[in-house]
C-alpha cells in the first residue's frame, strides 16, 4: 500500500468532513474476495499491535481473584473481585459491563469461574480474556507491560461477512501516526489471508460520520 495514496485520502476526508463536537475516528474498511466465510481457516480473527495508540484510552477491566485484585486496582479502570461474580448473573448488568470496557483481563487460576459468570456476555462480543492476547495472567503476574500493550491493540475480525472495519486513529492524531497504523494493520491482515493481497477487493478509509473513500 502506498503511503502517498493514504495521505491523499486522509487529506480529502479532513477537508470534506463537517466539523463535529467530538474527535471522529478514522476507520480502515477492507472488503475481501474469494474467501469461504464458512471455512474457519479462511476467516480472519486476530489481535493486531499498532505503533500508535488510538488517541483514546482503552478501558480495561480485571476479573480477579484475591492474588490479582490489589495490584489490578492500581492499573485497571475497573476490578471485579471474584466475590462479586454472582452479581453478573443479571444479564443487563453483564451486558453493560461488556459494552463499557474494551478489554478484560482475568486471573488464570479462576478462569472456569470467569467463563461461567461472564462467558455469555463477553463471548459473543469477542471480549473474553484470551491467551492469544496474553490477557489471562497468573495471580502474581506483573501486569504493567500488558496494560501498555492493550493500549496499542486492536481486534481484526471477518467471520460472518467478507468485510473488515477497524478503528485506526482519531482526527486529533497526526497524519503520520494514522498512516503508520494503517500500514501496520494492512500488512498484518494481508499476512492472515490465504491468498494475501489477492483476497483484497477494495481498501477504504472513513471518519465516524462520513462515507468511506477508496484508497487508490
Amino acid at each position: 500500500m502506498d503511503k502517498n495514496a493514504i495521505q491523499k485520502t486522509i487529506k480529502e476526508l479532513r477537508e470534506k468532513s463537517k466539523k463535529r463536537n467530538f474527535s471522529q475516528s478514522f476507520d480502515l474498511v477492507m472488503t475481501l474476495k474469494d474467501i469461504n466465510m464458512k471455512n474457519p481457516e479462511e476467516q480472519v480473527d486476530f489481535f493486531a499491535q499498532i505503533p500508535f495508540s488510538l488517541g483514546k484510552k482503552m478501558k480495561i477491566a480485571a476479573l480477579a481473584g484475591p492474588e490479582l485484585e490489589e495490584k489490578a486496582k492500581n492499573l485497571c479502570d475497573l476490578v471485579v473481585p471474584q466475590s462479586d461474580f454472582d452479581k453478573y448473573k443479571d444479564k443487563k448488568l453483564a451486558k453493560k459491563l461488556a459494552t463499557e470496557y474494551n478489554f478484560f483481563i482475568a486471573q488464570a487460576e479462576i478462569m472456569p469461574k470467569v467463563a461461567a459468570a461472564f462467558g455469555r456476555a463477553l463471548g459473543p462480543r469477542g471480549k473474553m480474556p484470551n491467551p492469544k492476547l496474553g490477557s489471562i495472567v497468573p495471580g502474581k503476574a506483573q501486569i504493567e507491560p500488558l496494560m501498555e500493550k492493550l493500549q496499542k491493540t486492536v481486534k481484526i475480525s471477518a467471520k460472518k461477512s467478507p468485510m473488515i472495519q477497524v478503528k485506526i486513529g482519531t482526527e486529533a492524531m497526526k497524519d503520520e501516526e494514522i498512516i503508520e497504523n494503517i500500514m501496520t494493520i494492512f500488512n498484518q491482515i494481508v499476512h492472515h489471508l490465504p491468498k494475501e493481497a489477492g483476497n483484497i477487493r477494495q481498501t477504504m478509509l472513513k471518519l465516524t460520520m462520513s462515507a468511506p473513500i477508496k484508497i487508490e
